[in-house]
């Protein structure tokens, strides 16, 4: 990787961490929609029944949002996932985001 590609890596990379960080989520309206829709594959909680589906309880609210946006815009592929989050508006992602990251589940080991 040459220096301009990797500069252009990390500039994008720091844009969609600021950009995943502008809008605040509301972990109760974000709860309503994961109870009803993520639960089948991720759990109510976020805590996936399954090694098939990721749990996503605890995990970084930034990343969450980043990763539903990547889906939502088909940078990130998924039959599935494509499909849940290209409806969900930003303050939607910005909800679920807060919600799941507010869950116990993911712990760092110390």
């Amino acid at each position: 990787m040459n220096k301009y590609t990797m500069i252009a890596a990390m500039t994008l990379s720091l844009a969609l961490t600021t950009s995943a960080s502008a809008m605040t989520g509301n972990a109760a309206a974000g709860k309503e929609k994961a109870t009803t829709v993520c639960a089948a594959c991720h759990g109510p909680d976020g805590n996936s029944p399954t090694p098939a589906f990721p749990k996503l309880a605890g995990q970084n609210e930034g990343y969450l949002v980043a990763m539903l946006k990547h889906y939502r815009s088909k940078q990130r592929t998924n039959a599935i996932m494509t499909g849940q989050a290209e409806n969900l508006t930003d303050q939607q992602i910005a909800d679920l985001a807060a919600y799941f990251s507010q869950q116990t589940g993911l712990q760092v080991k110390r």
